[in-house]
């Protein structure tokens, strides 16, 4: 079956069940008229309202909609996903099964809709655990109990002590660490000359250390981090390796706050191990919330600062704007983080707890649900010419860091890394380019996370 794969139109599918069991659908699902459930487009809303009960036998269900088969391509440079793009114009609310788990789930991909099943308390994260749903990796990723898949007040109570490590003060020392370990960095590739890889020169150990310093972890041992991560993101690794990384990673984390007594307000891994000392966490809870955060902010960003980079001497006269006019980096950080597709297919499910209607379609309880916030960046009705790189857009309520409950805590951090990293580069080397043509780029193959295995440049 060919990736992205959108099913014949002549072809029978297997839709869900109805009264009298499985039955087969021809031909393409109409449009679903769009219902939204936000108010203006802004960040940030408050919760939407729930539709009333009254209005949901006339939604749509699982019986109407056909179902499809989606193994996400490994794609090139910024290329969207195209089932993703015709799924936000054609079926914002659509069945999908992923090349992993069981069953069916729901795929969610117009900014409204995305937004709704992020903050309403109906759609849990909690309830996934136990089940084998459909997914893109053979594992799951997440450990028992983490933030990612608690809901509130449990999910709020962990929240809360990762806030401790986001004071004015720590961002203010980490910061200045950011910019310390940049200029290293660049004297380094100065001294080696060009060309080179600027995923292992700059892209990989710059989010490496800027993480390693957020949690405590000594420079030793960031590149046993660098390897327990990279094994655990895997698709293509395999659940037993998966597993066996998320483990060690986790039992690096509770040595290391069982070894702090005391907690400080300037790095998250004291105030994990403050929070366990109190009895606000379990250890269980802060291995948890430390993987999470050492997963997102070494992988995650390693790919996506590489991306941006490739955005860049791709487009070159955005590149040459940013030279010129360097107090618009903030803007531009904003618009590659909206503008890149970051990751391959979508993160975690969730479940809905009761029947609620979403864009039209009745979602039944204990369905699993997947938002995708690419495909919300991209909605036209949000985004004008989205997809447009554009650094003069000023209103962007892009949501690549999530939105609701689950935003990503360590975005204030990613950001400052970008802006770090996109200021710093071109300071020192104006003439960076690409050291090969541009369709000789190879890019992660099995990845969840998309970026360039190697980015050769010169100058």
């Amino acid at each position: 079956m060919a990736l992205g794969h959108w099913t014949s139109a002549k072809q029978p599918v297997l839709v869900g069940a109805a009264a009298g069991g499985a039955r087969a659908v021809e031909g393409r699902a109409p449009a679903v008229p769009r219902a939204r459930q936000g108010g203006s487009a802004a960040l940030p809303t408050p919760a939407p309202a729930r539709a009333p009960a009254s209005v949901l036998p006339a939604a749509r269900t699982a019986d109407a909609q056909r179902v499809h088969f989606w193994s996400p391509p490994d794609l090139p440079g910024l290329t969207f996903d195209p089932l993703l793009a015709r799924l936000l114009h054609e079926e914002p609310v659509a069945r999908v099964k992923l090349p992993h788990g069981d069953g069916h789930a729901w795929l969610v991909t117009r900014y409204d809709d995305v937004r709704f099943v992020s903050i309403d308390p109906r759609f849990g994260r909690r309830a996934v655990m136990g089940r084998d749903v459909t997914r893109l990796a053979p594992h799951f990723i997440p450990m028992d109990g983490a933030v990612g898949v608690c809901d509130p007040p449990e999910h709020t109570r962990m929240r809360r002590v990762v806030a401790r490590a986001f004071t004015s003060r720590s961002l203010g020392r980490l910061r200045a660490y950011g910019q310390h370990v940049m200029d290293a960095l660049l004297d380094r590739m100065e001294e080696h000359g060009g060309p080179l890889d600027l995923v292992e020169y700059l892209n990989r150990p710059f989010p490496l250390a800027m993480v390693g310093a957020l949690m405590g972890v000594p420079e030793e041992d960031r590149p046993q981090m660098a390897q327990w991560t990279d094994t655990i993101l895997s698709a293509a690794r395999g659940r037993e390796a998966s597993e066996r990384a998320k483990a060690d990673m986790a039992a690096y984390f509770r040595r290391m706050s069982a070894g702090r007594t005391t907690g400080r307000d300037d790095d998250l891994g004291g105030a994990l191990a403050e929070a366990v000392g109190e009895g606000v966490l379990s250890a269980d809870e802060a291995a948890g919330l430390a993987v999470l955060v050492q997963i997102g902010g070494a992988h995650a960003v390693r790919n996506n600062s590489a991306n941006m980079v490739y955005a860049l001497l791709t487009h070159p006269a955005h590149l040459a704007r940013l030279r010129t006019e360097p107090e618009l980096v903030p803007q531009a950080v904003e618009e590659l983080l909206r503008y890149i597709p970051h990751r391959n297919a979508v993160g975690l499910a969730r479940i809905a707890l009761e029947d609620v209607e979403v864009g039209g379609v009745l979602i039944r309880a204990g369905e699993p649900v997947y938002v995708s916030y690419l495909t919300a960046n991209r909605d036209q009705d949000v985004f004008a010419d989205p997809d447009r790189l554009d650094f003069d857009r000023v209103h962007n309520p892009h949501v690549s860091f999530g939105y609701g409950p689950h935003f990503c805590p360590a975005s204030t951090l990613a950001r400052m890394e970008s802006e770090i990293l996109l200021r710093s580069l071109w300071d020192r080397f104006p003439r960076l380019r690409l050291a090969v043509p541009e369709d000789e780029l190879a890019w992660e193959q099995g990845a969840l996370i998309r970026g360039p295995e190697k980015l050769p440049v010169t100058w």
